[in-house]
Formats: structure tokens, sequence, C-alpha cells
């Protein structure tokens, strides 16, 4: 239902802004609880640090070039909205627009925070709180505003991978309601490219590096999965249809995610683990999210099994490859988030535009837009993650030593323990 008066969908965002915020606590239980008891601090100490200086970059500068008026349609001034002041200032005679901003923040929070699972155990906290400023700045603000950038210069501009951009114009698409390229391919792609420039872990590949706290695990889990419902149903801007198609759409890609995950762990491994549901849970959840509100049930349903099934065997792969994705950033965000902006393409059902993928009639023509535009926030992704990894390697440097790797870096880095030893 809309609210013509505009309290309803202020009221709306506020919860559902709430809700992602809680999103990024939740994930220091998921991922703290997937981490060794020596590290399980410094990896919940890496979320909290994401919503610190990922709320102050978005506050200063990620706000502007996320929103503000286009240069070029690459993004917005960084400078148009310093600080947020005009629309703090503006907080009586437009709140919508406040909340929008706040809205956005909590977005850039997580996403960065995402990335964090991939270095468990060897990177620099000082390291990771640098990295995650400039990321917020360069990195995910300019796909943001790609994506959803409405610019506000009077010149109507279309994002760049928005539909009817100047990429894809009279083309459909392309469509990602709630973050599939601008979150979770975006974080996915800077996951591997820090895993790789830090290198693996002592052990990797010889010793188990096993969950040191799975109700943790599954704890983080559930509250992901309830602070999603801001995350895709508050993206509809308003407690309308869209809202509520994306909720819907939400739980049955995300349960169906789970049983696909388990049956896979049961015919590859005689067992279907808690870890699994957890990741299940997650890999579900990242797969709808771009599809939530242009699919319907048979759709999400298609969308959660092979994101569960996908990711399920995608996590084996840092194993075949050599490179140390610690906590599967790579097997679940960037491939059941690739896999979700692929699917648009194979299952939209209609419901925006009138644009249907290929199983509803509607050609290849939107599959491959979906294609290109995953494809330029891989390569753009990827190539800023690189530079900004570079630059605080070769300053303040990224990873912690081996002596501080093998004693814990909960200790060296925080100076104390998640788990006091009996006296």
């Amino acid at each position: 239902m809309a609210y013509a008066d505009g309290v309803g969908a202020l009221g709306w965002l506020l919860v559902s802004a709430s809700l992602v915020l809680l999103m990024t606590p939740a994930l220091a239980f998921f991922y703290g609880g997937m981490s060794r008891s020596k590290s399980v601090l410094n990896m919940m100490m890496m979320s909290f640090g994401s919503l610190g200086v990922g709320m102050l970059a978005w506050v200063l500068f990620g706000y502007s070039i996320s929103a503000g008026p286009t240069v070029n349609n690459l993004f917005g001034e960084p400078f148009s909205n310093f600080g947020m002041i005009d629309v703090v200032n503006n907080y009586a005679d437009d709140p919508t627009t406040l909340i929008s901003a706040g809205f956005g923040a909590t977005f850039a929070i997580i996403t960065v925070a995402l990335i964090s699972g991939s270095v468990a155990d060897r990177m620099k906290f000082s390291a990771w709180l640098t990295f995650a400023f400039i990321w917020v700045v360069l990195v995910y603000a300019p796909v943001s505003h790609w994506v959803w950038g409405t610019g506000t210069n009077g010149e109507g501009f279309d994002a760049l991978l928005g539909g009817g951009g100047p990429l894809f114009a009279d083309l459909p698409g392309p469509y990602d309601f709630a973050g599939g390229t601008v979150v979770h391919i975006n974080a996915g792609v800077a996951g591997l490219v820090l895993a790789l420039l830090l290198g693996i872990r002592k052990g990797f590949g010889k010793e188990p590096f096993k969950p040191h706290n799975l109700p943790f695990v599954m704890l983080g889990a559930a509250l992901l999965w309830f602070g999603w419902f801001g995350f895709n149903a508050g993206s509809a801007f308003a407690a309308d249809g869209y809202a509520a198609l994306a909720w819907v759409n939400t739980t049955t890609a995300t349960a169906v995610a789970m049983l696909g995950w388990l049956l896979t762990e049961k015919i590859r491994d005689g067992k279907a683990t808690s870890l699994g549901a957890a990741s299940g849970v997650v890999a579900g959840l990242v797969a709808i999210t771009p599809s939530c509100a242009s699919v319907d049930t048979w759709g999400a349903i298609v969308i959660g099994f092979f994101a569960g099934v996908l990711s399920a065997l995608a996590v084996g792969l840092k194993y075949k490859f050599g490179y140390d994705d610690s906590l599967d950033v790579v097997g679940v965000h960037l491939v059941s988030g690739l896999w979700g902006t692929l699917a648009i393409g194979l299952v939209a059902s209609g419901t925006i535009n009138g644009d249907a993928g290929l199983f509803y009639g509607g050609g290849v023509t939107l599959l491959g837009v979906q294609a290109a535009a995953a494809a330029i926030t891989i390569v753009y992704s990827a190539i800023m993650t690189l530079l900004i990894g570079l630059a605080i390697k070769y300053t303040i440097g990224l990873r912690v030593s081996e002596d501080v790797e093998v004693q814990g870096i909960d200790l060296a880095e925080h100076g104390e323990t998640a788990y006091e030893e009996a006296v």
C-alpha cells in the first residue's frame, strides 16, 4: 500500500534503514563464529570498524559521489554535499531525502564489511580501517552512482548502469533492485583481490581452520535474514506492492537456497551441517537481492535453489586455485551475486517495465545486458581495489607478522582475547 502523504514512506525508510544497520553487527557474529578462537575479536572488530569509517566516509564524500550532480555520468561531484550538510539543514522540509541518504549509508557500511571475511587472521586493523574508508569513497560510491544515481543537475541524468542510461539506451534493463552489482559482486571481487594481495595464511590447505562457534554463525545468519528485509523490501522506498513482492521473494529464495546447500552437502559429504544451513541462507539472500522485485515465486525458487547449490560447490574452489578467501566471500557473495544478477535475464517476470527474461518469453537481450553490467562492475572493482591495496601495502603495510598470526591477531592488535583461560 502506498502512502500519498509521504508519512508512511518516511516511517518505512526509518525502519528499513535500522534493519540494514543491524546487518553489520549480525555479520560480526556470522564471521566471528566462523573464525578461530584466537582471531574472533579481530574479525568482529572489522565489522564494527566498518560501521565507524563507513559512516564517516559516506557523510563526508560518499553521499555526494553517489547521489550528487553527475560528472559525465561517472560520479557525483564529491563536494556537492560535503558532510551531507544540505540534506541535514533541510530536515524539516524534506525528511525523506535525509533518511534516504542515511539508508544509503547503511548499504555502504555492510558492503565494505562483507569484504573483511576474505582477509581473516592476517590483515592489520589499521590497514583495514584505512582500506574501508578509501574503498567506500572510490569504489562503492561511484558504482552506486552508476546503478542508482539520479543526479541533481536538472539535465535528466540516467545512471550509467541503469535502464535508459548511455550504455544501454533503448534496451531492457539492466536491473539491480537492491544491490547485486553494487553490493555483492563489488564486495566479492574486492575480497578476492585483497586475499590475493595478502597471500595465504600459515597452514592454509594443510590444517583445518574450523569455525570456533557455530551457534554464533547461526545467530548471525538469522539476524542477517531479519535485517535483509530492510535491504530488499526497503529498497522499494515505500510500503507498497514492490516491497511486498520483495519480502515474499526474499523469504522464498532464502529458504530454498538453504535446502539446496544442505542437499548438496548431503550428496557430496553425507552430512547436512549447521554451517551449511547458515551459509545457504546467506547465499539465497545474496542471489535474490538484485531480482527480488522482478521475479515471481517460481523465479525465486529457481534463483534460491541454484544459489545454494552453486555456492556450496564454489566455496571449495579456493583450495583448487590456491587463493585464501578465509570465510568464503568469493564463494558466496561473488558467485551468488553473479548468479542472481544474471538470473534476471532468465526468469524476470515482467513486473518492471514489462521486461521479461528468456524463460518468460523475453529473449536473450536482457540476459546480455545483465552480464555486461556485471562485467563492468567486476573490472572496475578489481582495478580500484588492487590500486588501493597496493598503496596501503607499500605505505603502512597490509599484513601482520607471522608471529602475530601464529600467536593470535586478537591479542596483538587489540590487547585482549575473546575467551580468558581458566586460572
